[in-house]
């Protein structure tokens, strides 16, 4: 999967698809503008969704895809990122575009302090660490020793954010631009690392670790770093979450939304950055819709019971692991492949 990844994102020409790809999530909004349509919010709401997911697969992606490393409580990043967010502009005053870099480097923090003990372990070690992380963090957020600064159990309200300069846009198109040019941003710097002395040397130590530090390769300081830039990504997530939603709480935070992330990330293409917009896609829609269609078989096929939603869920899940093992952006590279020595 990795290796098809890179070649499919040193093709020729792929910088005019990524730029032609922006563009369109960038007029989306304006053109659903012009429908009028009752959802529109909603739909700029989950366009928001999807681009932090996104995000946030980004990290993780950044750690298991191009550097080996397991986790299982990116959600706990998450939340610290949100929760950083959200008390500096509740208590702080601080302007909510600059807590993102605030959150980038609390997070950033965090993860490299939590990647130095993280370094005694491996596989299945590694993943029940930090599914402990992921555990933790939800119930020291309720904890009454931090609960004037986090709100406890009932977590923090915050003010939506109003377009900038007067510009003529509504407060949720406005967010929606937010997150998409952070994300841009983002991935042209997760792209141009890749590219580089620092990207070859994180997929050598995912490759093959012990060869890797024969080579000169400081093993240790790259996995931590790796560790932290992860966190930070995610950190910074978690923030747009904060404040796209305007309201952050412990329960939302939960182990859950850590397996949300890696779902995202194995069903759109480890070592793929094109993967992670899928799985952010993919986390969304998929989990708005698995009660509707569980609805839609109740009254077509005349059931008796419910569908459960999780059914539904799963199943989609287990055929896209069937049918495309190497995820979505596995599946197209395959295919482009394919289409490539067929009509040469």
């Amino acid at each position: 999967m990795a290796a098809l990844a890179r070649s499919w994102a040193t093709k020729p020409g792929i910088g005019r698809v990524a730029l032609l790809f922006w563009f369109g999530l960038a007029i989306l909004p304006l053109v659903g503008s012009v429908w009028d349509s009752p959802s529109f919010d909603y739909y700029l709401f989950m366009g928001q969704s999807m681009l932090i997911y996104a995000i946030s697969v980004l990290g993780l992606n950044l750690l298991i895809g191009f550097n080996g490393q397991i986790s299982l409580g990116h959600s706990a990043f998450f939340a610290v990122g949100a929760y950083t967010a959200a008390i500096l502009m509740n208590f702080g005053g601080i302007p909510y575009w600059a807590t993102l870099p605030v959150a980038a480097v609390v997070c950033f923090g965090a993860g490299f302090m939590f990647g130095f003990p993280a370094l005694k372990l491996e596989g299945h070690y590694l993943a029940l660490a930090t599914f402990t992380l992921a555990i933790a963090v939800p119930q020291l957020l309720k904890h009454k020793s931090i609960a004037g600064w986090t709100g406890g159990v009932g977590g923090l309200l915050l003010d939506k954010p109003d377009p900038p300069f007067g510009l003529p846009l509504s407060a949720d198109q406005w967010l929606y631009y937010l997150c998409l040019a952070v994300a841009m941003l983002l991935f042209w710097i997760v792209f141009n690392m890749l590219r580089g002395r620092s990207g070859r040397a994180l997929m050598a130590i995912r490759d093959h670790a012990m060869a890797a530090g024969t080579m000169g390769i400081d093993t240790a300081l790259y996995k931590t770093v790796a560790f932290g830039i992860s966190a930070g990504i995610t950190g910074v997530a978690g923030a747009l979450s904060a404040i796209t939603i305007a309201y952050v709480a412990p329960d939302s935070f939960t182990l859950q939304l850590s397996i949300s992330f890696l779902v995202g990330l194995v069903v759109g293409g480890i070592a793929s950055l094109p993967g992670c917009m899928i799985g952010g896609a993919f986390i969304v829609v998929v989990q708005n819709s698995s009660q509707s269609i569980s609805d839609w078989m109740k009254e077509t096929f005349s059931l008796r019971y419910d569908v459960p939603a999780w059914a539904i869920y799963g199943t989609l899940l287990l055929l896209l692991m069937f049918f495309l093992p190497n995820g979505i952006a596995g599946g197209v590279v395959a295919v482009r492949g394919w289409l490539a020595r067929k009509f040469r």
